[in-house]
């Protein structure tokens, strides 16, 4: 039987995994690759104690991190699709390969995925233009034009990022009014540089090497137009990836594994989690890290207490 279980292969599993392997702890780290979110950022620049690193330096070093531990076992391509409480002493983790793994605790850090467009580009044009995190990569569009896709509050926080950088923003909504905060409306309505777009409809995005316009079309006439612009916000929402947790763990209407900030534990005695998979708010690595620590160390003391 493992101490501990970790499922995710971000900064917040990384973290935990490190932490829980320097306390000698018997530990398992489950999951099927390294590339977080942010493994498709051009260039992170918000990772405390570093200026700048590409996205995929950044995922093969806290790997090559995770790997330097002594005693720690390492699992990559296997999916989590279970877990099980199999009695009072612990649970089973269950796995796509088929494993069946015992442990006395578990730390959930899967983190969550963009919801994308599915459009034509989109693909394509990732960290070359199609952006997912504003806070991230607004700095990377000073005095360029970008389009924001999106009108609730993930899309008009976009703007406010942005607006200290891009000359020209246009905010794409699907419906004919915006659904975010009053105040954040209010605000992004006021500024000159932002035009919003209602009942446009997302076709595809245009480029060769890079983007370079934005086809919608409007759902009111059925007419597509194309948008001139250096970026696209995809700022739809997200999708925490919980979908193996939701039978045992108490989730809020998102979808979100509700967490104690102060422990990182979860509904269930013995499991916490960390990261974008959570209700903690501000879905940023830094925070995912800092969450991983504390529930490597709270596992530690659950196992010690045993």
């Amino acid at each position: 039987m493992y101490d501990v279980i970790i499922v995710g292969g971000g900064p917040g599993g990384v973290a935990a995994g490190v932490y829980a392997a320097r306390k000698k702890m018997n530990v398992l780290f489950l999951t099927e690759n390294f590339q977080s979110q942010s493994a498709v950022s051009a260039s992170i620049e918000n990772w405390i104690g570093t200026v700048t690193i590409p996205g995929w330096e950044f995922a093969a070093a806290l790997e090559k991190h995770l790997r330097a531990q002594e005693g720690i076992e390492i699992h990559i391509g296997e999916r989590v699709t279970a877990l099980e409480e199999v009695s009072e002493d612990g649970y089973v983790v269950v796995t796509d390969t088929g494993g069946r793994y015992e442990t006395k605790t578990i730390i959930v850090a899967s983190g969550g995925r963009h919801r994308h467009l599915d459009v034509s580009g989109e693909e394509k044009f990732k960290g070359k233009g199609v952006v997912y995190c504003s806070t991230c990569d607004a700095p990377f569009f000073r005095n360029k034009k970008v389009v924001v896709v999106g009108g609730g509050n993930a899309g008009l926080e976009a703007v406010e990022d942005l607006l200290p950088y891009a000359s020209e923003i246009t905010l794409l909504v699907r419906s004919g009014e915006l659904k975010g905060d009053q105040i954040t409306r209010d605000k992004v309505l006021a500024d000159s540089k932002v035009h919003v777009i209602y009942f446009g409809l997302t076709q595809e995005v245009l480029g060769d090497q890079k983007v370079e316009g934005l086809r919608y079309k409007d759902a009111k006439t059925d007419e597509e137009k194309t948008i001139p612009t250096d970026g696209v916000f995809v700022e739809i929402g997200m999708v925490p990836n919980t979908e193996f947790v939701k039978t045992i763990l108490d989730l809020n209407e998102r979808g979100e594994i509700k967490v104690d900030a102060r422990t990182a534990a979860t509904s269930k005695r013995g499991i916490f989690a960390t990261g974008d998979a959570t209700d903690i708010p501000y879905k940023q690595n830094n925070i995912s890290a800092g969450l991983g620590v504390v529930a490597a160390l709270s596992a530690y003391d659950y196992v010690r207490k045993k």
